[in-house]
């Protein structure tokens, strides 16, 4: 087998990369049903903290939850860049506010090196691991471990 065969083998992760503050983050595609505008939010009583409410998006009810917020960063003023990720988690459709969507890449997964115990001040429970692209560094969150159970059953009763 040639080396360029060799190469063509090696394992592509499609990542749907984002940016909250300066750090960028990267979730597979296959979570990612799709992103959208912001839309107006309707906030809804005694929800969590990091929960800014829910969207009426084509008739489906969908919370939407503040990643800045989640990750225990400053509050920033939703602008033109503005996104909400509609991901699935678990069989449950929830809304990811990000600053601003990058884009879709492909990298190799051997790129890829398991999460320091602390990544830009998150707890590495949430990360699955760090990408090593040319100039930069690209923190890949683990969508199932963002949310507990607890607060899974919260957001399923939003």
């Amino acid at each position: 087998m040639t080396e360029e065969l060799r190469k063509k083998d090696v394992e592509l992760l499609q990542l749907v990369t984002f940016n909250i503050g300066d750090e960028e983050f990267g979730v597979e595609i296959l979570k990612v049903q799709e992103i959208i505008r912001m839309l107006e939010i309707t906030r809804v009583p005694k929800a969590p903290d990091f929960v800014e409410g829910v969207i009426n998006l084509r008739g489906k009810v969908i919370p939407i939850i503040d990643l800045r917020k989640r990750f225990g960063m400053d509050s920033k003023v939703h602008d033109k860049n503005t996104r909400i990720i509609v991901i699935e988690i678990n069989n449950m459709i929830v809304g990811f506010i990000v600053d601003s969507v990058s884009e879709v890449l492909r990298i190799p997964a051997d790129t890829v090196e398991p999460p320091p115990p602390v990544v830009a001040g998150l707890d590495s429970e949430y990360i699955s691991g760090v990408g090593k692209l040319d100039d930069r560094l690209l923190i890949l969150l683990d969508l199932d471990r963002l949310l507990s159970r607890e607060e899974k059953d919260v957001l399923s009763q939003v």
